[in-house]
This record gives C-alpha cells, sequence and structure tokens, in this order.
C-alpha cells in the first residue's frame, strides 16, 4: 500500500527522540506514525501499513532486530523499506541489523541529511519531493 503522502512508522522508546523525529518528518511533508516499544511497532506496522519504518534497535518489550525478523517475515510487510537508527555504533550491530532485514542503519546522533536522504532513496522519491 502506497499512503500520499508517504506514511512513516518511527519506532523510538526515548519521547525527545521520537519527537525530533515526528517533527522533521511532518516539516518535510510525511504522514508520521509512532510506536515506542517492539510490541507495539508490529501492531502498528499491521494497522497502518506503512511505507516505511524508521528503527531503533533498543527497544522494551522486543528488540528492534526481532521487530525486522517479525516484518521480513510477514507476506504483507516485508517489503516495507526500514532504515534503522541505533546508539549501537559496532560493525557487529551493523551486521546484525542488515540480517535481520534492515534496509540502512544509521548511528545515533544522526545527520539529518543523511537520514532523508536514505528516507527519499528508499521510498524512490525525486530530489526536492517527500515522495
Amino acid at each position: 500500500m502506497t499512503h500520499t503522502p508517504p506514511l512513516i512508522l518511527i519506532v523510538e522508546d526515548v519521547p525527545t527522540i521520537l519527537t525530533a523525529l515526528r517533527m522533521r518528518l511532518e516539516a518535510e511533508g510525511f504522514t508520521v506514525a509512532e510506536a515506542r516499544d517492539g510490541v507495539e511497532a508490529i501492531d502498528r506496522a499491521r494497522e497502518r501499513h506503512p511505507d516505511l519504518i524508521v528503527l531503533d534497535l533498543m527497544l522494551p518489550r522486543l528488540s528492534g532486530e526481532r521487530v525486522c525478523e517479525v516484518l521480513r517475515g510477514d507476506p504483507q510487510l516485508r517489503g516495507v523499506p526500514i532504515v534503522v537508527l541505533s546508539a549501537r555504533v559496532g560493525e557487529s550491530e551493523r551486521l546484525r541489523a542488515f540480517a535481520a532485514g534492515a534496509d540502512a542503519f544509521l548511528s545515533k546522533p544522526y545527520d539529518v541529511a543523511q537520514l532523508m536522504g536514505e528516507i527519499r532513496a528508499r521510498l524512490g522519491a525525486t530530489k526536492g519531493h517527500a515522495a
């Protein structure tokens, strides 16, 4: 399912980061849904069928890696791009995220321009447009 404007699900348990991401994405013209833990992330994804997911790895109730695995196993959601934002910066963490199904991995603190570039690239957007 493709939404106009694109719907991005942010999965983040730190309120200040969640708010900053939501405000930035809405300012860029995206519609935003939120989840604050891994179980809620899966529920929201199944309810809303987002066009892209921005996912933290360190989450309550269910890890981001496990969320990736569950979504990649769901026929209706397996193609949804997942951009990981994580405070974990080691190469082994990056490899685990990609092995679980992530499409991109950015470290916190994240670069806004890099994040927006990844989102637009994953959505197939043209330069200067949300989608």
